[in-house]
């Protein structure tokens, strides 16, 4: 055998990844590698440009060196349609962000836990009354992360409220009492606003100024450019970027592809989430 080549029985790097379109930009890779780094593990996360249509064949073409998968958009629906199995957060939205490979197939929404964790760690712990401003994918895992945040009822802004279906169906099977309006209606104080437009998207001033005035804290999805439109524009203090949700929905699927579950902490994890925030603002 060439010495160059490896031994036949020599076990082959662990691989990981995030798929989406586009994928150029993401931030996971330096996230993942960062906490991987730390925890001593010598697995390789990389980034692929997969869309809806190769999702398939790309998924059925990983061998077993392959260990777990992110999903960015355009992939959770599909990702979420090819598991086998779904934990709640997941079986609620209709969205995997999170696959762990293996015999099973298992599928995770880790954003759900990120926005509850970014509230957190702004110091949000409980809501009672709560708006979202959109009515897609996104919207869902807040819907849920709202409710595990302690919410009952959610008011939805929407520029297509008919489209607002799953969060009906969403806001039905855990109680919540939902409203679903176009932004032009009147608003009601709240104690927190999770806006999950596309990044890029900018309200009218006579829009945003009476939503601000009774929305509380904001949660704001887009973290690329920032401050957001939204965000410039929202008075006081309590403005969280979706930079948190990026961050700690992340941690959660370190510990998925670690131990099989988002609710079991890494060794010493403050210290490895400074480090992936640090890491993270480097780029």
């Amino acid at each position: 055998m060439n010495p160059s080549e490896p031994e036949a029985d020599a076990p082959a790097r662990t691989e990981l990844a995030v798929w989406g379109d586009p994928i150029g930009h993401s931030r996971s890779p330096a996230l993942h590698s960062t906490a991987y780094g730390l925890l001593g593990l010598d697995w390789h996360y990389g980034r692929r440009r997969v869309d809806e249509r190769s999702f398939g064949d790309a998924l059925s073409g990983l061998d077993d060196s392959w260990r777990g998968l992110s999903l960015t958009m355009p992939l959770k629906e599909v990702a979420h349609a090819r598991a086998d199995e779904h934990d709640r957060h997941a079986a609620l939205t209709g969205a995997v962000n999170t696959l762990l490979l293996g015999s099973t197939l298992r599928g995770f929404n880790t954003d759900v836990g990120g926005i509850v964790d970014a509230f957190a760690h702004a110091g949000v712990t409980r809501i009672d009354r709560a708006r979202i401003l959109g009515a897609g994918s996104t919207a869902a895992s807040a819907l849920v992360a709202l409710h595990d945040l302690g919410a009952t009822r959610v008011d939805v802004r929407a520029r297509r409220p008919e489209a607002a279906g799953r969060l009906r169906e969403i806001a039905s099977a855990l109680g919540i009492a939902l409203s679903v309006q176009g932004f032009e209606h009147a608003a009601s104080d709240v104690d927190a606003t999770v806006a999950t437009l596309p990044s890029g998207t900018v309200l009218d001033t006579d829009v945003v100024t009476p939503l601000a005035a009774v929305g509380g804290a904001l949660f704001e999805a887009a973290y690329a450019p920032w401050p957001s439109a939204l965000a410039a524009q929202w008075p006081g203090a309590n403005v969280i970027s979706g930079f948190e949700m990026l961050l700690y929905q992340a941690v959660r699927q370190i510990r998925i592809f670690r131990y099989g579950s988002q609710e079991h902490l890494l060794p010493d994890e403050d210290v490895i989430v400074a480090a992936m925030r640090s890491r993270a603002m480097e780029d």
